[in-house]
């Protein structure tokens, strides 16, 4: 719990360059909340080898003791900050939030487990458990959903390559927890990096994942792509994403 407004974050674990903009936005943070902000916790790429400095945003988790307007307010108007720096808005939460919602994002509650540096407050991701039929049932609903989008992305792209080739790049991003959430049912380790993912769960659940992984270095390579290539990946990464639900739908747990 957060009592002191005027605890000093910890930011040792925290790479150098990201140090200031998160002391500002815990200062503005904890003049703005008081003794309703209990935790602020970073998440994601920026605690890792996938941290671009031109092109990641910096993720957090902040914990409140309650929701209300005069919250919402608070960190609504430090937006010119949130931009200033590459943090995207907080995802706020509370602590009944956390524990009703494991159920249904306990995909994102495992990846934030897996990585992040609690910054101010107590670790509120530590204490978290799932179930794994819950985890297996939220897999294979958004491996369909992705599924559905891919075709759908694809007939709104109307061959453009450009589109086309986001839409893939966007899919390679989506698909990364949800293969480190199939990792974990399985029992097997789940690496922090998005390329290290995909290699282990394609070795894991033999699956050809070497499109997405294609897709994923496309964010900053920028490669020019033919019409045949773009195709050809795509239906690679449409196999291997229908070829994950088919495994997740039949995981015994």
């Amino acid at each position: 719990m957060v009592t002191n407004t005027h605890t000093v974050p910890r930011l040792d674990n925290i790479r150098e360059p990201i140090r200031e903009p998160l002391r500002l936005l815990v200062a503005r943070l904890q003049a703005g909340l008081g003794d309703n902000l209990k935790s602020v916790s970073v998440v994601g790429s920026s605690l890792t080898q996938d941290y671009e400095p031109k092109t990641s945003d910096i993720n957090t988790v902040v914990l409140l003791e309650a929701y209300d307007i005069p919250a919402l307010n608070a960190v609504a108007v430090l937006a010119p900050l949130l931009s200033r720096y590459k943090i995207s808005p907080p995802l706020l939460v509370t602590p009944f939030y956390m524990d009703r919602s494991r159920d249904v994002f306990g995909v994102e509650f495992l990846d934030f487990q897996l990585v992040h540096e609690t910054i101010l407050g107590d670790d509120p991701f530590a204490p978290l458990q799932f179930a794994k039929e819950d985890i297996r049932l939220q897999c294979e609903r958004e491996l369909k959903a992705m599924l559905v989008r891919l075709r759908q992305g694809y007939i709104a792209a109307g061959a453009d390559r450009r589109m086309t080739r986001d839409i893939l790049i966007s899919t390679a991003k989506g698909l990364t927890p949800l293969l480190r959430a199939m990792l974990w049912l399985t029992d097997a380790d789940r690496p922090k990096t998005m390329d290290s993912t995909l290699r282990r769960a394609a070795g894991e659940f033999e699956v050809d994942l070497g499109a997405v992984l294609a897709a994923y270095h496309w964010r900053h390579e920028k490669p020019r792509l033919t019409d045949a290539e773009i195709e050809s990946a795509f239906v690679a990464v449409l196999d291997a994403v229908d070829r994950l639900t088919t495994i997740v739908d039949g995981l015994e747990l």
